[in-house]
């Protein structure tokens, strides 16, 4: 399970993403200012660095972000820290917002990976969002069916997830990946251990799910 040769028409995906990013930034005019100041699951960034991020790809032409780049000394990571951090200071949280709902349908994609990863990134930041503040959101099935059909062995890698001697498996969808001691909980919360995350506790079941839980502060 977790593999499928059927690949989603393009327009699907679109759709999905400009739902995604509609309903995600509802929910970020609804935070409070504690909210908006809160940690997310991304460590080091608060609720406005992890917005910021996720409309970078909107106010960025390509060579101001080669700039940024090189600026970075090339180290990808490194750049969207330092640029989540400056435009995270230089916007309101009512624009952080606004971004969002006013690129919902921007062509945008990851310099990394097709369509599926500009839809992940919505999802899997978002998830780093509303996990990390409790709210409960679901992320809609079809959209993490798209995202759990193409977890790989090279999306750990890119984000650094060590699944080793692990098996996901979802309790509320047929769905699991990888192989050894079984980890289990919501699909979109095994989505987030295969994009690198750390989960509070509460969200995993099985042996070793410790090895995958937060530290608490």
């Amino acid at each position: 399970m977790g593999k499928t040769t059927y690949r989603r028409p393009a327009t699907d995906i679109r759709a999905a993403i400009a739902a995604e990013r509609r309903e995600l930034a509802a929910m970020l005019d609804g935070l409070s200012a504690e909210e908006w100041d809160a940690p997310t699951l991304c460590v080091g960034w608060r609720v406005r660095e992890a917005a910021a991020h996720m409309t970078m790809g909107f106010r960025y032409s390509l060579s101001k972000m080669a700039v940024e780049l090189f600026r970075s000394r090339g180290n990808l990571h490194r750049m969207t820290d330092r640029c989540a951090h400056k435009d995270a200071a230089a916007y309101s949280t009512r624009e952080l917002a606004a971004f969002l709902s006013d690129n919902a349908d921007h062509p945008w994609r990851p310099p990394v990976g097709g369509i599926e990863a500009a839809l992940g990134h919505d999802v899997i930041h978002g998830l780093d969002i509303t996990v990390a503040l409790g709210l409960g959101r679901r992320v809609p099935e079809d959209r993490l069916r798209i995202l759990l059909e193409s977890v790989n062995a090279r999306t750990l890698r890119f984000f650094g997830a060590d699944l080793g001697g692990i098996e996901l498996r979802a309790d509320d969808l047929d769905w699991s990946f990888g192989s050894g001691t079984p980890v289990s909980g919501a699909a979109q919360d095994l989505l987030l251990l295969a994009y690198g995350r750390r989960l509070p506790p509460g969200h995993l079941r099985g042996e070793l799910h410790d090895r995958f839980v937060a530290a608490q502060a």
